[in-house]
């Protein structure tokens, strides 16, 4: 049995391992085709751009491992039952489920080796890939100029342009800054920007200079010109390397969400604090509403009993009407504050989840592809691929949409995260237990009647 399982386990990471390479090269060049305007004209080190590259590569493995798993299954078991393997290991009393354990063991290793990957490689990677690519965006910003979008990366100057015809620039509009004695303005037909080593040269053609003192206003000073060629130092456009320990929820660990969601719990447990002590300061009752319309009918309840009480004389009922109303305002508030650490809660919540529940699918794509490998008979990357393509599409379709829904609050994050790897697992399963029965999957009981029928007819 030990040498079945060696067997299956290396006929299992060839497949896994040309399919990881074939998938990854093409969300790579995808990736490549979609980023090369990033860097192009930047007069980037090769270096800069291959570490780019490099650390962008993490999260196009994180996405291609799953894929790799289910084809390198298909693949493996298709190959395997083409050449009659399969039938010979079950005439010699091998059971379905313990030739495919092997698979199962290579399933779970992926997986563990996946959740680290997601866990602390990725985050770091996907952090240092952000902060590269806005130093990179940083380095020549004036190459970044698109026609109606204000530019305020420019040393001393702000600029805008009214439209563009390759390199030309039409209509620009420059405005000074820094300066605290005179305002210029610069107004030019056409112009072009070209930048050397150590600066932007821009040019401008046919135009004019407006100088305006800062003090009174009162002096303008108009000066023409058929060219005009402003030089702007690039000391603060070299590719400046920051440091910050600002991170998203997609360059976090588990432990470092974890402790922003204890963080979250904290700010929502003092609202709801600060909301009951308002409650029972205004009205006396010791109550903390959960939803802002039950809030609302509570609130609108304290008014109505006060303009009804008659012992209050008109000066205390409006001091206790306007505070009615302060406590109305404050509700609507703090739940739109609530909103908010509610919905900063579930993406954290939702990552969290994404990072186990993604490796997780390596193991049921094993049951999913190990039977339809049987059943398909077929071993190649292309057969593999084609009956791997409708699983990816509804898996991923699932993944994306359910956490969409569960950042806006519409599902929980458990919920929305693990309800493709339900599907899938109901699907491997039901595969999984029509293999080990040796019945096909997919036979409906309206073909039987069908076919029976035409033959009781042939009989006649």
């Amino acid at each position: 049995m030990r040498i079945l399982n060696k067997y299956i386990l290396k006929e299992m990471f060839l497949p896994f391992f040309f399919s990881l390479l074939v998938i990854t090269f093409l969300l790579f060049t995808n990736f490549l085709l979609r980023a090369i305007d990033r860097f192009l004209g930047k007069g980037l080190n090769f270096f800069v751009i291959l570490e780019y590259l490099f650390l962008n590569l993490a999260w196009i493995i994180a996405l291609a491992v799953p894929m790799a798993v289910l084809i390198a299954a298909l693949m493996t078991f298709g190959r395997m039952s083409e050449d009659n393997e399969i039938t010979a290991m079950r005439s010699s009393g091998i059971s379905f489920l313990t030739i495919i354990r092997p698979a199962v063991f290579f399933g779970i290793s992926i997986a563990a080796l996946l959740i680290y990957f997601n866990n602390f490689v990725l985050p770091e990677m996907n952090f240092r890939a952000r902060i590269l690519s806005g130093d990179i965006y940083r380095k020549r910003p004036g190459l970044n100029i698109n026609p109606g979008h204000f530019i305020d990366d420019l040393p001393n100057y702000g600029m805008i342009i009214r439209g563009k015809k390759g390199d030309v620039m039409e209509r620009v509009f420059i405005t000074s800054k820094n300066s605290m004695d005179t305002k210029t303005n610069i107004i030019a037909e056409t112009g072009t920007l070209h930048a050397i080593d150590d600066a932007l040269i821009l040019t401008l053609f046919n135009g004019e200079i407006q100088e305006i003192e800062n003090e009174d206003f009162s002096t303008l000073r108009r000066i023409g010109f058929e060219k005009n060629v402003i030089l702007l130092p690039a000391d603060d456009l070299a590719l400046n390397r920051r440091d910050t320990s600002n991170r998203s929820d997609r360059e976090m660990t588990i432990p470092m969400m974890l402790d922003k969601l204890t963080r979250y719990d904290k700010r929502i447990n003092t609202v709801y604090s600060r909301l009951g002590n308002s409650f029972k300061r205004i009205t006396g009752d010791s109550v903390v509403p959960k939803d802002p319309d039950l809030g609302k009918l509570l609130v609108k309840e304290y008014r109505d009993d006060a303009e009804a009480d008659t012992i209050l004389t008109e000066n205390e009922k409006r001091v206790k009407l306007r505070r009615i109303t302060s406590l109305e305002r404050q509700l609507s508030n703090e739940f739109k504050l609530l909103a908010s650490y509610i919905k900063n809660s579930n993406k954290y919540e939702v990552e969290i989840h994404k990072k186990i529940s993604l490796p997780v699918a390596c193991i049921l794509f094993i049951f999913v592809g190990t039977p339809l490998g049987v059943l398909a008979k077929k071993g190649g990357f292309v057969v593999g691929v084609s009956l791997s393509f409708g699983f990816f599409l509804i898996y991923y379709v699932l993944l994306i949409g359910g956490e969409e829904m569960a950042d806006r609050n519409i599902l929980t994050p458990a919920v929305g995260m693990w309800a493709p790897n339900v599907m899938l697992a109901i699907i491997g399963l039901y595969l999984t237990f029509h293999t080990v029965r040796e019945r096909g999957p997919f036979q409906l009981s309206l073909f039987k009647w069908l076919r029976q029928r035409k033959r009781d007819k042939d009989k006649k």
